[in-house]
């Protein structure tokens, strides 16, 4: 082997081995980057996949207390007919009765889930019917998970009962980990919940693992991009160095040997004009040129460890808007080593771009910064203004939704050099992932919101209902001030629905749900009870006060005027509404008076208002 083949392969020896070592760790903290933000996103699924069942759960257990409570709807024949209308009525999707000797009936829909149970008990106390009722299918429950990159499968005894991706009946269901599903690969979260009387429900969350898989890809295009180039450059001063040696080489094959052991810190000694100073003054430069590219290794390395801690940064407040937006206004400033910057966001559609956020001094820059920000806006993407001393460029964050207006701008700056292509390319994955980010986190304040608001009538739901007055129940008890609750229902909404429809039924309770939240005050909370029933809460308010206000709510529902769907005129619906109020803190028996007098309103003819007081009185009498 000769000189030359021996030198060239020692010095690739050193060099190529550290940065291979550090081109897989590179690549190994990319892949451990790409998959945790793939496990975030399917662990959120999964979260917002467990409340919704668990919020589904709680209004099927009131259902079922509903049935429960009902002894005319359980006794006598014709049981099943019964059911079947009252679930038809009530919206349940599926009621089973089950006593002591097996199952007595079970009507609705086989895939519904998220079953609430009540129990009845004889006088002796024992139990003589269970009653199971679901609210929602299987597949609500998975079209009520569906968003960006989102998906779900339902799945019980080894049985597919919903899903919003291509998984096809009889087909092998996903458990966790990474599963691919129509040649798409989703990163899955898998969960049991149980059903009563069958098989756990398994729910399996799936986060579409492309969006995180492109930003990878990415990073590790640049990473094996520098490793490569870094390679060629030592490559070629190897090639240069061994084709330069000539002849005895005693003194510097001793200063080669302290090369290899990475000392750069002596020089080969310069004697004369002749070749071998020469070569020397070449080996001292190729060794100062080394020190210099370790030291900007070392540098790129300390950057590489800024990069992990600010993705760690972005996963801790990605439900911190604010914090979202200055961390990548940052980012940018470092990632193309501009100077200054600016961060201007809007804080809606409609509202104009407020600058939130300055790094740096943008003195006498005002114009460059406003041409550059309109040539962004204008394209949806990247503008630039280029100066003999300063270059300004801004990036739109994209809109959540497709031909919105942009969410907001980074605008960085810097004097001498131009931006380039790669740092267009950085600017723009930056929007691309802020963006993201920002829709995550509007994902997840949405599904929040689903969490505790009725969708139909845009009301609080029962659990929402229920957290609300348990928390102003609380404030009565320790403050001894008066509670009130109104319940109303509207009369005869089942012949509504059966003369002109469910759709026209929908309209109606639109309509009386806006009437009440206009009749409530802004420290009521109206709710949406079950079904055509809903309540309104009102705190420091006493029954002659909730009295009043239920009469004006049930005068707005009478001079309401709805339009019917076929365009052949209009509908005019009543309501009876019951009224309670105390200062005592329980919360069951506030519920069961207003009930009550909400009945007694029924039972007097409808679309008239009742106080808790004379339902009590009625009752008394009764007997």
């Amino acid at each position: 082997m000769s000189f030359r083949t021996r030198l060239t392969s020692f010095f690739l020896l050193i060099v190529v081995v550290p940065m291979l070592a550090i081109g897989v760790l590179v690549f190994r903290l990319i892949s451990d980057s790409t998959q945790g933000k793939a496990d975030a996103r399917a662990n959120g699924l999964a979260t917002a996949a467990a409340s919704l069942y668990t919020t589904e759960r709680a209004a099927a257990t009131v259902g079922a207390q509903t049935i429960a409570r009902n002894r005319a709807l359980l006794t006598g024949p014709g049981l099943q007919n019964r059911l079947t209308a009252f679930a038809a009525q009530a919206g349940l999707a599926r009621v089973r009765i089950h006593s002591a000797h097996g199952l007595l009936v079970d009507v609705g829909d086989k895939r519904a889930v998220a079953p609430g149970v009540a129990m009845v008990r004889g006088p002796d106390g024992a139990i003589r019917y269970t009653i199971a009722v679901s609210v929602l299918t299987a597949g609500e429950y998975a079209r009520e998970l569906t968003g960006p990159g989102a998906g779900v499968v339902v799945a019980q005894g080894g049985r597919l009962l919903a899903t919003n991706v291509g998984v096809a009946p009889g087909a092998a269901l996903p458990k966790g980990g990474t599963v691919s599903i129509s040649g798409t690969k989703y990163r899955a979260v898998t969960q049991a919940f149980s059903s009563f009387g069958s098989p756990p429900v398994l729910v399996t969350a799936l986060s579409n693992l492309s969006a995180t898989t492109t930003s990878g890809g990415t990073d590790r295009a640049v990473a094996a991009a520098f490793i490569v180039g870094f390679l060629l450059l030592a490559l070629s001063f190897s090639v240069l160095a061994s084709r330069a040696l000539q002849g005895q080489l005693g003194r510097f094959l001793q200063a080669a040997r302290r090369l290899g052991g990475g000392d750069f810190s002596s020089s080969i000694p310069i004697e004369g004009r002749d070749e071998f100073a020469e070569l020397g003054a070449e080996f001292n430069s190729m060794s100062n040129q080394l020190a210099g590219r370790l030291d900007e290794l070392s540098q790129e390395r300390t950057r590489l460890r800024e990069a992990i801690r600010r993705i760690g940064e972005t996963f801790a407040s990605n439900l911190d808007r604010p914090a979202l937006l200055e961390l990548a206004l940052r980012t940018a400033i470092d990632g193309v080593q501009a100077e200054f910057g600016r961060l201007s966001v809007r804080s809606d559609s409609v509202e104009p771009l407020v600058e939130t956020v300055r790094v740096g001094s943008l003195a006498g820059l005002g114009q460059r910064v406003y041409d550059a920000e309109r040539a962004a806006l204008r394209a949806g993407g990247l503008g630039e203004v280029a100066g003999e001393d300063v270059n300004v460029a801004a990036i739109a964050l994209g809109p959540l939704e497709a031909g919105g207006r942009a969410h907001g701008l980074i605008t960085v700056g810097r004097s001498g050099r131009p931006f380039s292509d790669d740092d267009r390319d950085v600017l723009r994955s930056l929007s691309s992932q802020a963006t993201l980010a920002l829709e995550n986190v509007e994902l997840h304040f949405q599904v929040q919101r689903q969490a505790v608001t009725d969708e139909l009538t845009g009301l609080a739901n029962h659990g929402r209902f229920q957290e609300l007055l348990g928390g102003e129940i609380e404030q009565v008890r320790r403050y001894h001030h008066p509670v009130g609750l109104i319940m109303l229902d509207i009369d005869d909404f089942k012949t509504i629905n059966d003369t002109y429809g469910h759709p026209q039924g929908d309209v109606v309770l639109k309509h009386v749900a806006r009437a009440l939240r206009e009749t409530s005050r802004e420290t009521d909370a109206p709710a949406r009870y079950g079904g055509e029933e809903m309540a309104l809460i009102l705190p420091h308010t006493d029954l002659e006060g909730s009295y009043a206000i239920a009469e004006r709510l049930r005068s707005s529902i009478e001079a309401l005027r709805i339009p019917r769907l076929d365009q052949q005129g209009s509908l005019r619906v009543t309501a009876s509404v019951g009224v309670a109020a105390n200062t005592d803190g329980d919360k069951e028996a506030l519920i069961a008076e207003a009930d009550n007098a909400l009945y007694a309103a029924k039972r007097q003819g409808k679309n008239r208002t009742i106080r808790a007081e004379a339902t009590t009185a009625h009752v008394l009498g009764g007997e």
